[in-house]
């Protein structure tokens, strides 16, 4: 029986470092989106989507603090539903993105801010102008994806931006300067996600 009890507590304490390993994640393109919203003239609050958002995201639930993420967002994905105001929006008077293609956000510390609860700290990049930025996250799972049984995690959050400090703030204050920007992110394992990439290409 001593023995027994031995061998299972040697298995634990071999199995717990393991455990409380960060996991490396891929954004899952198809279930990852940013919506920002924004007040025109005090009638209404329009918004905005993006998608085809690629990155990594590091996360240990073990400790969070040595948790991570890297993202890049596609300008042409900005999608309104409204043509003309995507071809605006995309043009000289706002983000220019035949010229800055592509926003990017790099996280610079991670802090746990209560019981599935993170602070995430970081620099984000538009139109050729990079300023820290705080998201405000919520752990919304962390597990195995049933369809393809997979390591996955999931999480959303919050921030509030200037479009003015990134050199966007056309019409302002008429069209309102703050942003309100909303993130939800679905991410795979890294082996699970470059597998998946791989039967999505017939290889």
């Amino acid at each position: 029986m001593r023995s027994l009890f031995a061998t299972l507590l040697v298995a634990l304490l071999v199995a717990a470092p393991a455990m409380a390993k960060p996991v490396t994640y891929k954004l899952d393109s198809g279930h990852t989106q940013i919506r920002v919203v924004w007040n025109h003239f005090g009638f209404s609050n329009p918004s905005a989507n993006f998608t085809h958002i690629t990155g990594t995201l590091v996360y240990d639930a073990a400790d969070p603090a040595k948790s991570s993420v890297k993202v890049d967002i596609p300008m042409s994905g900005l999608d309104t539903h409204v043509a003309k105001l995507d071809e605006h929006l995309k043009g000289a008077d706002f983000f220019d993105i035949a010229k800055f293609p592509t926003a990017h956000f790099v996280s610079t510390k991670v802090t746990p801010a209560g019981e599935g609860k993170l602070t995430v700290e970081g620099n984000l990049s538009v139109h050729g102008i990079t300023k820290p930025v705080t998201l405000h996250v919520t752990v919304n799972k962390v597990g195995m994806q049933p369809m393809l049984k997979a390591p996955a995690a999931g999480f959303d959050a919050t921030t509030t931006l200037k479009r003015s400090d990134f050199g966007v703030g056309a019409y302002a204050p008429m069209v309102s300067d703050e942003i309100k920007v909303h993130i939800t992110v679905e991410a795979l394992g890294a082996e699970a996600y470059a597998k998946m990439q791989k039967m999505m290409k017939g290889e």
